[in-house]
């Protein structure tokens, strides 16, 4: 049995909004496949008449400076975005995290699109463009258009993209000129998380920071934790306890306490339970957070 019936390859992102359009349905965009395949393979995903393969799209291959910002596109592959230099220059917390996702074969060809668009509030590429305050352009048939990454998401698997008519077409990254032309002014970014292998690894629990230092106090900071709800989560009150102040034990304190009243860890029979999370996203943090604080004095 097929498990699509129609296979499309547009030249451009016009072809492949009017393949949207015209193209029999059910359809779905394919880049990697490397969840979609298998979930049609083995019936976790409803029956596809039309696949369309955004890889032979430039709008959505291109991994580039444009002016201040880093783009990023959806069918770029994680391997890639693991080694490119203006990423691990300008966004280390998401070479980080492109690192971790799955293994070396499937990294040569999954896409850091496809990680965001299953909408899982713990997909590792989704926390680190979180903590990094990304944008994601958008494509349907009025035109593209820019979304704040957190519009994405509505719920655990549920994206915001009208499913067959709109396109996720890459992710804009801010690019501080302070990294470079500041000696007084830093910035810098840091991913990790704790897993559990099962065959594949499974994280537990992950956290993304991102910072900017003036002199020895945190003048910006973002906190980005997975799974710390239903969707992709800022410690929105951990980074009040930070700003204006120097990294020492008693701000640490104030900051993993405002983050764990803040935060909704649930359990998982495949992972862990609500409380073992709260218990190790203590070390995580603050592992995270020196590290990040650390490179920013380094830069």
């Amino acid at each position: 049995m097929n498990l699509w019936q129609n296979y499309v390859r547009p030249k451009n992102l016009s072809e492949a909004i009017d393949a949207f359009a015209t193209a029999p349905r059910p359809l779905m965009p394919i880049a990697g496949g490397t969840d979609l395949l298998l979930d049609l393979e083995q019936g976790r995903h409803s029956p596809v008449q039309t696949l369309i393969d955004v890889t032979s799209i430039a709008e959505m291959t291109a991994l580039e400076i444009r002016g201040d910002e880093l783009f990023v596109g959806a069918a770029v592959s994680v391997n890639r975005i693991a080694i490119t230099p203006e990423v691990i220059a300008y966004a280390q917390a998401l070479t980080e995290a492109c690192n971790l996702i799955a293994g070396p074969q499937v990294r040569n060809v999954a896409t850091l699109g496809g990680n965001v668009a299953h909408a899982l509030p713990a997909a590792d590429g989704t926390i680190a463009l979180l903590a990094l305050n990304a944008q994601a352009e958008v494509a349907g048939i009025t035109g593209t258009r820019r979304v704040p990454f957190k519009e994405l998401f509505l719920g655990p698997g549920k994206s915001s993209l009208k499913h067959g008519e709109e396109l996720l077409v890459g992710f804009y990254i801010p690019i501080y000129k302070t990294l470079r032309d500041s000696e007084s002014l830093r910035v810098s970014s840091c991913f990790k998380r704790i897993m559990r292998p099962q065959g594949v690894a499974l994280p537990i629990i992950n956290l993304a920071i991102w910072l900017e230092r003036t002199e020895n106090v945190f003048s910006q900071i973002r906190v980005a934790v997975g799974p710390g709800g239903p969707m992709p989560w800022n410690g929105t009150e951990a980074e009040k306890a930070l700003i204006g102040k120097s990294l020492n034990e008693e701000t640490f304190s104030s900051a993993v306490e405002a983050l764990l009243t803040q935060v909704g860890f649930r359990s998982s029979v495949r992972r862990a339970s609500s409380d073992y999370r709260r218990h190790i996203v203590v070390g995580l943090f603050k592992d995270v957070l020196e590290t990040a604080w650390q490179r920013a004095a380094n830069h």
